[in-house]
């Protein structure tokens, strides 16, 4: 008999890729009897994507991969804002994803089980329905934020309106504290970007189910707020979903040299700070980040990107670059407590005994590693929905100092008073935020295993596909 065959659709770009692989390798390791296909749509922005798809089929060869052709891409003027660009896209896509569906699971007589989709992805449900079988959301960021996306056909109705910074406090069902406009994303105060979000999110409750990279524990309110809503289909919570396997791209020689110099550190005495693949300041931030570290007198290890009009950011591995930005014998002064990279293994990072905290900028992913590892974080959000990340890791769950919550990139300077403040607050040996994390460790790690909320949730995920 032939496996039921479940089809993936994630988001163009190598971290929406990396969470569907994620969940895919954990379905098929929990049950053999599900067999998988990953449908990928490249652009001309994700050049890499190629070389990690290889990387992904050399490392778990049960799942299949189809690249794609590149249909005529939109225009480059869409990319004023990305968000439209990645929809129109992969709207233009449809029908070549319908084709590849029919030539690679259909004609061979594999039962098509449903289509496991991106939330960028909505257009792709017609195809499902074209095709006679189920479609689910799968949505790798919080479940509060879901409610978001849930909320905004709401707040569209009301009012007919985009968002605006100065709105007053909005009332999200998923959040039990009323949601500031200062921390709702960059793209729902702007005419494209309020309209593509709207186009999705009006049609996630077509689909036949939310899976969700998070976990009972972590988000109760918010999740029992969606189960809750008879208009939602059945709500799975699958997460934490992490690649613990490699510590990210980048050389052995790099790597090496990272994590020996961490080795010679005492426990938890050192500071992370990175700022994700996009996370890029210019000089004088840059030199307000260093003033602070230096007057904090902290063990850090920083990963640094610095911004340039050139080019969206330039990753720092020279010492000889970093002239002209950073205080004058800054290197010098600090060389015995503190190193400065352009890249680091943040997995193989925050996993060591040495690490101690990790001023973010909030990207779930980042979170999510950061409680597996125990690591409290200081929240430093700059874009997408970091800002409303950093908002409920601070003032819903208490799990976070807050360092920024509504810093925007390029909306001002964070002063080296207010860095030092956040940075000692988060090595505070004594403060509550240190012990929550630490429990929330032992939860990420109870609720994927037998028995666990996770593993419970992926189990009733599997038995819809399979059946009795």
């Amino acid at each position: 008999m032939r496996k039921p065959e479940l089809v993936f659709i994630p988001g163009p770009g190598i971290g929406h890729i990396a969470s569907v692989a994620e969940f895919a390798t954990r379905l098929l390791d929990r049950d053999a009897r599900l067999s998988i296909t990953v449908v990928v749509i490249t652009t001309p922005i994700t050049p890499d994507v190629d070389a990690y798809i290889q990387s992904l089929v050399a490392s778990d060869s049960r799942i299949r991969y189809i690249i794609l052709p590149l249909v005529e891409p939109p225009s480059l003027e869409l990319l004023t804002c990305p968000e439209n660009y990645v929809t129109v896209l992969i709207e233009n896509h449809k029908h070549c994803v319908k084709n590849a569906i029919q030539k690679h699971v259909l004609s061979e007589s594999r039962p098509l089980a449903g289509l496991v989709i991106d939330f960028f992805c909505t257009s792709m449900i017609d195809v499902a329905n074209e095709l006679n079988a189920p479609s689910y959301l799968y949505f790798p960021s919080t479940a509060a934020f879901l409610g978001l996306m849930l909320y905004i056909p709401t707040h569209n109705e009301k009012s007919g309106e985009i968002f605006e910074i100065s709105d007053s406090d909005h009332d999200i069902p998923t959040y039990p504290n009323p949601v500031p406009a200062r921390v709702l994303p960059n793209v729902t105060f702007q005419e494209e970007g309020y309209a593509c979000f709207l186009k999705h999110s009006s049609r996630f409750q077509e689909t036949n189910g939310y899976i969700i990279n998070s976990f009972s524990e972590l988000e109760p309110y918010a999740i029992t707020t969606l189960a809750a809503d008879k208009k939602n289909p059945p709500v799975y919570t699958v997460g934490p979903l992490l690649d613990l396997k490699n510590g990210g791209k980048g050389s052995a020689f790099k790597r090496e040299s990272i994590m020996n110099w961490l080795d010679a550190q005492p426990d938890s005495s050192v500071v992370y700070l990175s700022f994700g693949s996009m996370g890029a300041f210019d000089p004088p931030q840059l030199m307000e980040i260093a003033i602070a570290l230096e007057k904090s007198g902290l063990r850090f290890l920083w990963c640094m990107r610095q911004a340039r009009s050139s080019e969206k950011f330039s990753i720092i591995d020279r010492v000889s670059s970093l002239d002209g930005f950073l205080p004058k014998g800054f290197l010098e002064r600090t060389k015995t407590r503190g190193m400065i990279c352009g890249w680091a293994p943040q997995v193989d990072v925050l996993a060591h005994e040495a690490v101690g905290g990790f001023v973010s900028h909030c990207g779930w992913n980042s979170i999510l590693e950061s409680l597996w590892n125990g690591v409290p974080i200081a929240t430093w959000s700059i874009y997408a929905e970091q800002q409303l990340n950093s908002f409920e890791m601070v003032k819903v769950l208490g799990l976070a100092v807050e360092l920024k919550i509504d810093y925007r990139c390029g909306t001002g300077l964070v002063t080296a008073n207010e860095i030092e403040k956040g940075v000692t607050s988060l090595m505070d040996q004594e403060n509550v935020v240190r012990k929550k994390v630490k429990q929330m460790k032992e939860k990420c790690r109870q609720a994927v295993v037998e028995g666990g909320s996770s593993f419970d949730s992926l189990g009733c995920f599997i038995q819809k596909i399979v059946g009795k």
